[in-house]
């Protein structure tokens, strides 16, 4: 069993979103990678698809996940499928906080055609 501790586990910036990375290969976990997201609300979205199903469980403030593009509020659980294009936008004025999960080994294709594998999913 792989225990990560809250204030050690390693966080990633982009412009206006911070990941703070939990289950990964990296870390013990074969099978799923977890992390949280902190979306700022004057962040630009970033499209991208990916290869497997993505879960976003809101934590605290609100979240609008494409395709849908429906708010979402704490509790709410948006899935987005594999293939979809998806971008995450906080419609609010205040920071937003989600749980994201997504099985482990996946790959996202950026908007212009990159091709990542993003470091706090290792």
């Amino acid at each position: 069993m792989s225990i990560i501790r809250a204030d050690q586990a390693p966080t990633f910036e982009l412009p206006g979103v911070r990941f703070t990375a939990y289950a990964a290969p990296s870390r013990g976990s074969a099978e799923l990678c977890t992390w949280q997201i902190t979306v700022s609300p004057d962040q630009l979205p970033a499209s991208h698809t990916l290869d497997r199903d993505e879960t976003f469980l809101v934590l605290e403030g609100r979240l609008r996940v494409t395709p849908d593009g429906q708010d979402l509020g704490p509790g709410d659980v948006a899935v987005v499928p594999a293939g979809e294009t998806i971008a995450v936008v906080n419609p609010g004025s205040v920071p937003a906080r989600a749980y994201v999960a997504i099985g482990a080994g996946f790959t996202a294709t950026t908007h212009d055609g990159q091709r990542i594998q993003p470091p706090w999913a290792q």
